[in-house]
């Protein structure tokens, strides 16, 4: 079965899912959000496109982001990046501290929240404007520009993130913060309030799946080797505790955000983005994973 068909027929089985799972109310403005939205596209390497359903309503598209993020701050720290940073699953929920004193400060990994609050830092630290130079970098990956920061999201966040204030001064106190707890947290919430909709993600993902280089320009973003490690983290830690049965039900790389998101790639072959609003329990898109794990089975492509 081909990609577009492998989509339509996941896309016309989930539809018919009973709603499951509960928005990330816990966020005020994502309360707001219409449950019953759905789309997904897929972006190849080929330019073999193809979207379904809500694919170009945009969305907020929360920890995809740190993907992004780290990316950048890869490039611009190479390996000493993993001096801050672990590359392990965390095992636990994406906002927990309970492994941060046995670790002296060091994040799990870059896509929980302690991991990201550590990348916003270093991005502070050499960046000299770092939400507009993040959003610049960003850009260069398609020729898409239809991404774009949320006030609105942000201050909403920053509203009620009691949690990720004690987690980034736990941090600070082993030294593992060079800034300002405040500054740190203000950029952090600016990253996570990123929009854009599911064609524009899959296109701006796409450089993972060609080995670090843009499809438009053949610009290399990072090295092949570095794109290869960015792609495991994902596979081993992108959709927080939940990491391993995606592998086991999916069995591509993804990155999940509370929005309701996910991106996964396939090295070598696709960016595929879905988008469903409503969490289960792991903080994860429930009709998401149903979709890509049907899309898998379907389209007979898998990283193992």
């Amino acid at each position: 079965m081909n990609y577009q068909e492998a989509i339509s027929h996941s896309y016309d089985l989930v539809k018919m899912l009973k709603q499951q799972g509960t928005l990330a109310d816990y966020i005020p403005e994502l309360a707001n959000i219409d449950p019953s939205k759905l789309g997904a596209y897929i972006a190849t390497i080929d330019q073999n496109n193809f979207g379904i359903g809500d694919y170009q309503e945009a969305f907020s598209i929360q920890s995809i982001s740190k993907v992004f993020n780290v990316c950048l701050a890869y490039k611009i720290l190479g390996e000493d990046i993993w001096k801050r940073l672990g590359v392990e699953p965390s095992g636990d929920k994406f906002n927990s501290l309970v492994l941060l004193e046995q670790e002296k400060g060091i994040p799990r990994n870059p896509f929980i929240n302690a991991g990201a609050i550590v990348v916003a830092d270093i991005l502070l630290s050499h960046l000299d404007n770092p939400k507009e130079n993040v959003l610049s970098f960003i850009k260069e990956f398609s020729n898409c520009n239809n991404i774009y920061y949320n006030p609105e999201i942000a201050s909403s966040e920053k509203s009620v993130g009691y949690r990720n204030i004690a987690i980034c001064n736990f941090i600070k106190s082993y030294g593992n913060i060079e800034n300002e707890p405040e500054d740190v947290l203000d950029l952090y919430y600016d990253l996570c309030s990123l929009e854009t909709d599911c064609e524009t993600l899959s296109h701006l993902f796409l450089f993972l799946a060609n080995q670090g280089k843009t499809l438009h320009t053949q610009k290399q973003i990072l090295s092949p080797s570095q794109t290869k490690r960015i792609n495991a983290v994902m596979q081993t830690c992108g959709i927080y505790d939940e990491s391993g049965e995606f592998a086991y039900r999916v069995g591509i790389s993804g990155k999940s955000g509370v929005g309701g998101g996910i991106v996964a790639i396939l090295p070598g072959n696709y960016a595929i983005t879905v988008w469903s609003p409503k969490l289960n329990a792991k903080g994860n898109s429930y009709k998401g994973i149903r979709f890509l794990e049907e899309f898998t089975t379907l389209s007979e492509k898998s990283i193992f």
